[in-house]
């Protein structure tokens, strides 16, 4: 009888050990000065010496891609999934006024290819760099059977800090305030099954053809990474009073933004105070979508809003210029007196 070995079983224990040392440049290059030990270690090390916090909370979240992986399968592209994979869990812990401080990763697959893999961890790096957060551990799965060849699962792990005053939490918002939104990359990590199904299924359409007004290949325009906010919404928030903030992302503007509203206050936002990302205006007529679909499904090119003072707009606005980062007063917080948190006026169709 044959001796078998975890090989024989599917499993490539060599392949695993290659991946870390093709890793091992892009996740130091993420370190930041409180990053203890070194990667391959069994636990993470991160020195918890937080200055000039006198009460300093941790704030954490976790998330995948969805089947956007589906769209880097399809485009053979590998280096950009990474970075939205930190994008959608350092964006959600910012909304709290967290600056983020950790990130881990977990790659599954059924069959480890470290080259794929290794473009991967670069641009969970990369994201890492962007967001100014270490990426300080990680979990690599080889699964035989549990994955079809080729295809493989990404989940990640943010961990920030913010002082306890500083907690953004939306408890000061009041009719007067005005809305501010932060233009999106793309489609980002949502509303992937609906848009591949009007892409490809629909639409018939390849990665490479390129729609007239969309201004690139299909394939380009759906793998585009998620936008970090982080350093310029930190950067604002040292000098503007930023009430209250809302990751647009699964659930797009009619479910996120009552997350961060007191009860008795409504958004208004105004449909047309921002430019359409030609994607979203493929999708909405490729599949006959009505406005409150495509508003509850995609970002529609916000991928975050805040809301400040209007007395503070102005400043904010300055501020955000100066920074590089573009942005527009996309409505204003109104009392509310029943149904629907979420208002929207303006032109009669979105895109």
């Amino acid at each position: 009888m044959k001796k078998l070995t975890y090989s024989d079983a599917g499993v490539n224990i060599d392949e695993g050990n290659r991946l870390v040392g093709l890793i091992k440049p892009s996740v130091r290059s993420s370190y930041r000065k409180e990053v203890m030990g070194d990667i391959g270690g069994f636990g993470a090390l991160f020195s918890g010496k937080f200055k000039g916090l006198k009460e300093p909370v941790l704030v954490s979240s976790t998330d995948g891609v969805g089947t956007k992986l589906m769209v880097a399968f399809m485009a053979d592209k590998h280096d950009t999934v990474g970075i939205d994979l930190v994008a959608m869990s350092v964006n959600d812990i910012l909304v709290s006024g967290a600056e983020p401080l950790f990130f881990l990763d977990y790659f599954a697959t059924g069959k480890l290819d470290a080259k794929r893999a290794a473009q991967v961890v670069k641009g969970i790096a990369k994201g890492c760099k962007t967001a100014g957060c270490a990426l300080i551990g990680g979990e690599t799965a080889e699964m035989p059977g549990l994955y079809k060849p080729g295809e493989y699962d990404l989940a990640g792990f943010a961990v920030g800090v913010v002082d306890r005053k500083k907690i953004i939490d939306g408890s000061k918002i009041k009719a007067g305030d005005k809305i501010i939104g932060l233009p999106s990359t793309g489609l980002h990590s949502n509303g992937y099954s609906l848009a591949r199904k009007i892409v490809f299924d629909v639409m018939n359409l390849k990665m490479t053809d390129r729609p007239e007004g969309l201004g690139q290949e299909v394939g380009a325009a759906l793998i585009s990474p998620t936008k970090i906010y982080v350093k310029p919404v930190l950067a604002l928030g040292k000098e503007v009073d930023i009430l209250g903030m809302a990751h647009i992302t699964g659930g797009g503007f009619t479910d996120n933004i009552p997350r961060v509203l007191p009860k008795n206050v409504k958004a208004v936002v105004e449909k047309g105070s921002w430019p359409i990302p030609p994607i979203f205006s493929l999708l909405k007529k490729g599949g006959n979508l009505e406005d409150a679909e495509m508003l509850r499904t995609f970002n529609c090119g916000i991928g975050l809003i805040m809301v400040v003072r209007a007395k503070d707009q102005e400043k904010a606005m300055k501020k955000l210029k100066a920074l590089k980062q573009k942005a527009f007063v996309i409505g204003e917080i109104k009392n509310r007196k029943q149904e629907p948190q979420v208002e929207f006026t303006g032109r009669e169709n979105l895109a």
